[in-house]
């Protein structure tokens, strides 16, 4: 695929629908439109830009060898039998969260952002867990589209099924936008301990994605922090 041939395609298309609404009979007016047109006023030229190349860091396993991560979360991040390498941005916001320190990371697309705070919540779950705590709600993802709330549950989902973790260990999280219907957004909010198949571990993640709901379901938690437990 030539990306330059796609770009003029889409333009011509564009171009095309966005005149399809009006027919303009004065001739001068119809030209100076066409000028417009003509400009690429409406488009811009194309921006190509080159991923940067970011730091590499220590693999999950080397942060689980050396006593930052729980042993079980290298099972959990894997890719085709390997230990995830990460970058460094990465490794420093695992070292600020299980050092229970606030951080922001700010890093172009592709940099692997979501795991700087997955991994953590990951971890203080299966701490948890092993220590035997009771359940509840330990972190509350909030994304600014619904797209996106989807595919991070699809990522987290396949990270946990290939991990091989018991049950009394697998960390549990639930999608908690408008894409539920009220009795599942009421049963995810109310859900209690004993109900083991959906929120009885001692870790639950609710993805938010512009629910006004979320005042409500703050509430219902006895203890809700934005960052790992």
């Amino acid at each position: 695929m030539d990306v330059f041939d796609l770009d003029r395609t889409l333009v011509a298309d564009y171009a095309s629908f966005a005149r399809s609404f009006t027919q303009i009979r004065a001739e001068d007016i119809r030209d100076q439109i066409e000028a417009i047109y003509a400009s690429r006023r409406f488009w811009p030229e194309p921006l190509i830009t080159i991923n940067p190349h970011f730091e590499r860091g220590a693999s999950v396993e080397a942060l689980v060898a050396n006593g930052s991560l729980h042993p079980d979360v290298a099972r959990v991040f894997r890719v085709d039998g390997q230990s995830i390498t990460l970058y460094r941005h990465q490794m420093q916001s695992v070292a600020k969260a299980t050092a229970r320190q606030s951080f922001a990371v700010t890093t172009g697309t592709g940099s692997g952002k979501s795991l700087c705070f997955f991994i953590p919540i990951i971890d203080a779950a299966i701490r948890a867990r092993a220590s035997g705590e009771g359940p509840r709600t330990r972190a509350i993802v909030i994304y600014p589209m619904n797209a996106l709330a989807n595919s991070q549950r699809e990522e987290l989902t396949k990270f946990l099924d290939q991990s091989g973790l018991p049950e009394n260990l697998r960390p549990t999280f639930a999608r908690y936008t408008g894409q539920e219907d009220q009795d599942e957004r009421e049963r995810i909010r109310e859900d209690k301990p004993e109900a083991r198949r959906m929120f009885a571990s001692s870790c639950q993640f609710l993805t938010w994605a512009r629910t006004s709901a979320m005042p409500a379901a703050m509430r219902s938690t006895d203890s809700t922090r934005a960052g790992p437990e």
